[in-house]
């Protein structure tokens, strides 16, 4: 994902996750009180080896774009490898991701050091920042989760993120309220492994408990959507809240990676193949109505045909409506780097060939809306989505703010995107 904001003469370009998103709200604002007019600030990912090709990229591209402005990198990619990105003649400061989230980090003098990257690894707390409605969305992103405890053989996150830690509870609902106030109607929970949210916190709450909470305490919020999950961690209390609470969009983007025993126990994930088809039976039990996203890596290290037909069939056994598949990226400092490695064209192509199934996938959960009516969130003129997260295309020439749930019938689909007539 790459987006570009400004603010006054100032350009953020984002890369990669939703939590990267919200922090970049939270820079726009240290950009302005720090009269930072002629800065591009690029906000990295590190998620595989093309996320960091990709932000090189993207900082080459800046400076002939903009050659007199002030270039700063910062993000996961910057805080896992900031001597790499302060060697490019392009970039003229680096801050880390503790360090982006501090105004004083912002506040450059000739004094200023080129590199602001601190250990990560220190980091105990979240500096809880209050977006109240981000500048060019219908929705608002807010961060309640950062860092991550794992380590998953191919993920380079935990050393960009630093150990999970979690915002109170009492801090997400007045944040939450500020942002209904403000004519926000869905609010989005992100954070790196958000159903670790409440381990650090006194008493260990799970993440239910934080989804009751907000729905409790904003009665006035239309729409709570939650960014991506572990599969193997939805406690008790959260899938009772799926079940109940209405207002909880029905959607859920799980991190499943792959559909083979063997490669997800290289991948040292936490649950099997037999427990992600449990788990996503369970949860249409409860919410019929329910949708499911998931993130695959095609290509993992040792992976054969049969291992790969595994995740292509997981996508039905799961009843999988929408995937984000990666085709596998070695990342440099990850143990999956230093396993025998699957051709990179061969990767490419099972990728292919999985988002081939995704699609097939994404027009059978089409065809389940057609003929019926819906409430669509409109995120800009012509387009909308259900609260499972359909995209919707809207009629041009009726006029709506983003930002508005309106009816619609839905009459057809061109397996992207759904069709749909006001009401």
């Amino acid at each position: 994902m790459t987006l570009k904001s400004k603010t006054r003469g100032a350009k953020i370009i984002t890369l990669g996750c939703r939590l990267n998103t919200f922090e970049s709200e939270v820079m726009a604002r240290h950009a302005r009180a720090a009269d930072l007019d002629d800065a591009v600030i690029i906000n990295t990912c590190a998620v595989t080896g093309e996320a960091v090709r990709s932000a090189r990229q993207a900082i080459r591209r800046a400076r002939r774009e903009n050659p007199e402005a002030k270039v700063i990198v910062t993000g996961c990619a910057a805080q896992v490898d900031a001597q790499m990105f302060a060697a490019m003649d392009e970039v003229d400061h680096v801050l880390g991701n503790g360090e982006k989230m501090q105004g004083s980090s912002w506040q450059f003098s000739p004094d200023t050091p080129r590199v602001q990257v601190g250990d990560i690894q220190t980091a105990r707390k979240i500096n809880t920042h209050n977006i109240e409605k981000f500048s060019h969305r219908a929705r608002t992103y807010i961060e309640v989760q950062n860092g991550c405890d794992h380590r998953c053989t191919f993920c380079i996150i935990p050393f960009g993120r630093g150990p999970a830690r979690s915002v109170s509870a009492d801090e997400v609902v007045a944040q939450v309220r500020k942002i209904v106030a403000n004519g926000v109607a869905e609010v989005v929970l992100s954070g790196v492994d958000m159903t670790s949210w409440g381990a650090d916190l006194p008493g260990a709450p799970p993440l239910g408990v934080l989804v009751r909470e907000i729905l409790r305490g904003v009665p006035d919020l239309p729409r709570l959507r939650l960014s991506s999950i572990d599969a193997i961690m939805i406690d008790a209390q959260l899938m009772n809240c799926i079940r109940d609470e209405q207002r909880l969009t029905p959607y859920l983007h799980l991190s499943l990676q792959s559909g083979d025993n063997m490669t997800l126990k290289r991948m040292k994930r936490r649950h099997s193949r037999e427990e992600a088809i449990e788990l996503c039976a369970k949860l249409k039990k409860a919410r019929p109505d329910i949708a499911f996203g998931a993130d695959f890596i095609a290509g993992f290290p040792t992976e054969t045909e049969a291992m790969f037909e595994n995740t292509l069939k997981l996508v039905e056994d799961c009843d999988l409506s929408y995937l984000h598949v990666f085709p596998f990226s070695p990342r440099e400092g990850t143990p999956a780097a230093r396993m025998p490695q699957v051709p990179p064209a061969l990767a490419k192509e099972r990728a292919a060939r999985l988002r081939e199934v995704g699609a097939a996938a994404l027009s059978r959960h089409f065809e389940r809306h057609v003929g019926k009516t819906g409430d669509v969130l409109v995120e800009r003129q012509g387009f909308g989505r259900l609260a499972d997260f359909s995209p919707v295309s809207l009629p041009v020439q009726t006029p709506v703010r983003a930002g508005a749930i309106v009816p619609v019938r839905l009459d057809g689909h061109d397996g992207s995107t759904l069709n749909g007539q006001m009401i």
